[in-house]
């Protein structure tokens, strides 16, 4: 027995020096959460009406008490959800069954109340980008099949782009096809990028604001908007809401878990990515509400809307 209790005793001991935040009962992690969406988007819309706002993954937000979860399902306008075919566990791994279907109830959800499901598959065989996109489309939903995990690459296939149009794009809802492109580590310079993305014919682009240290002017983003083809895409700028990330504009040298008490735990799979108390005033500052502030940033620049990221940030403190 005593064995056990000092057993139990080191467990405990580690996971307080790992930063580990228990759960707390007053707490309404999932509200929270869909609290601080529901923030974004109305300090976003104030100001610019169109801006879109797409929380990526964290779906169970949906649903409230087994209800539709309406004030956040009004306060978003699309759904992004990753892996829902492909990418599972790993690149060009199938989802298993289940869970796609699990996905599937929830997304739906976000489709029947008009708003646009974007879904990234992780895969890159020719057989099953084009499985992606033929599953996703026979739903309704907008499909991008990533060569890899860390979304380096604008992908050779399929080829043709389905829904290749010269339209003006201005909503989610003409859009016909996306491309999610986070790092630049494979474009020489920020001329390249923006060369790279102008020379294709996406619809919406997914993309960081920052390349370096430095982020996208106004003007480098009305030119990120233009299609090979004539016509004018969406640039949307990806923004991470559930963890702070070491190598962004806001991060202070003295943080570290902790530090900020906000300030919880590194992410072991992603080195640099630190979980945050979402609900905390002082994160809450970082992303919107003032002039310095990640989220006035991004609209300063012209971006047409954010793309929301670990909003599933909830399961970490369940």
């Amino acid at each position: 027995m005593r064995t056990k209790f000092l057993f139990l005793f080191l467990i405990i001991s580690t996971l307080f020096s790992c930063g580990v935040v228990f759960n707390n009962d007053s707490i309404d992690y999932r509200e929270e959460m869909r609290s601080f969406v529901q923030e974004i988007s109305e300090y976003a819309k104030n100001q610019d009406p169109s801006f879109a706002v797409i929380p990526q993954n964290g779906h169970p937000l949906l649903l409230k008490n087994g209800n539709v979860a309406t004030d956040y399902l009004n306060a978003v306008d699309g759904l992004a959800q990753e892996s829902l075919f492909f990418g599972y566990s790993n690149d060009d791994q199938p989802t298993p069954a289940t869970e796609t279907n699990q996905l599937l109830k929830l997304l739906n959800i976000g489709k029947e109340a008009g708003k646009t499901i974007l879904v990234t598959d992780y895969c890159s065989t020719s057989f099953k980008v084009n499985n992606s996109y033929n599953q996703n489309s026979a739903l309704g939903y907008l499909s991008f099949a990533a060569p890899d995990r860390d979304l380096t690459k604008i992908p050779g296939q399929p080829s043709p782009l389905p829904g290749v149009n010269e339209e003006q794009i201005s909503d989610l809802s003409e859009a016909r096809n996306f491309l999610y492109l986070l790092n630049k580590s494979e474009f020489d310079s920020r001329a390249d990028f923006i060369k790279s993305v102008q020379n294709t014919n996406y619809d919406i682009i997914v993309m960081d604001a920052f390349y370096g240290n430095r982020m996208f002017t106004s003007g480098e983003v009305e030119q990120l908007r233009q299609k090979k083809n004539g016509g004018e895409r969406m640039v949307i700028s990806y923004m991470s809401i559930g963890e702070a990330e070491d190598y962004r504009y806001y991060w202070q040298e003295e943080w570290g878990t902790g530090n900020p008490e906000w300030l919880v735990q590194e992410n072991p799979n992603w080195e640099g990515n630190y979980k945050v108390m979402y609900w905390h005033p002082e994160w809450k500052s970082v992303i919107y509400g003032n002039e310095d502030s990640y989220l006035q940033k991004i609209l300063d620049a012209g971006f047409d809307g954010v793309y929301l990221d670990i909003i599933d940030g909830f399961e970490f403190f369940e």
